[in-house]
């Protein structure tokens, strides 16, 4: 079996990236893009440290992070297994990628970015429902946000193969709004569905 062993024998065997998925790409959580995150409720987080690897659901009964400002996400640890996975891999390497995710929605919108844990008081309490508190509190520092091609939900029919939840941003109004009207909008959203059926494979 053939390794690849460099980027560009890699590159070599793709195409060219076209200009939407690399003018998608903000670093800040732009009016739309905060629209689309605080609607979900369910996030893959995914972090790094010196152990490996480590990939983690979060969910909440309505958002599942807050906005502390434009470059800045706080997503509460609610009680679960008491592992720790994800906050010793932060504590010991902020790196981190989430993936948030809407019933409903094709689309998926990914934020990578640097974290850290805190138990700030101030900031548990701002997450208290039913006289309880998380324990931490991750901070996420967000370096890129930008939407995922909507291929993969898609080809697996995650959410019956409906493509989008009301009063979401689309993908072509997020893209229209980071490129500044460059690329994307209405005639993007149009087109995407026939572009999507003969690229899905």
């Amino acid at each position: 079996m053939r390794k690849i062993l460099d980027i560009a024998s890699l590159e070599a065997l793709y195409g060219t990236p076209g200009a939407a998925s690399l003018r998608k790409v903000a670093d800040h959580l732009t009016p739309l893009y905060l629209k689309w995150i605080m609607a979900s409720r369910l996030c893959i987080v995914s972090t790094v440290g010196p152990d490996g690897t480590d990939g983690s659901p979060r969910g909440d009964d309505g958002p599942v992070v807050l906005p502390l400002d434009a470059k800045t996400l706080a997503m509460p640890d609610w009680r679960g297994n008491q592992r720790l996975d994800t906050l010793r891999n932060i504590v010991t390497d902020g790196r981190i990628s989430l993936m948030f995710l809407v019933p409903g929605s094709n689309t998926v919108v990914r934020v990578n970015g640097q974290a850290m844990v805190t138990d700030d008081a101030d900031l548990r309490m701002r997450f208290e429902k039913k006289n309880r508190q998380p324990a931490t509190v991750i901070v996420i520092e967000v370096a890129q946000v930008y939407t995922q091609c909507a291929r993969a939900l898609l080809r697996a029919g995650t959410w019956g193969n409906v493509e989008q939840s009301d009063d979401l941003p689309s993908a072509g109004e997020i893209l229209a709004e980071v490129s500044l009207g460059e690329v994307g909008g209405a005639e993007y959203d149009a087109a995407w569905g026939a572009r999507a059926a003969k690229t899905m494979w």
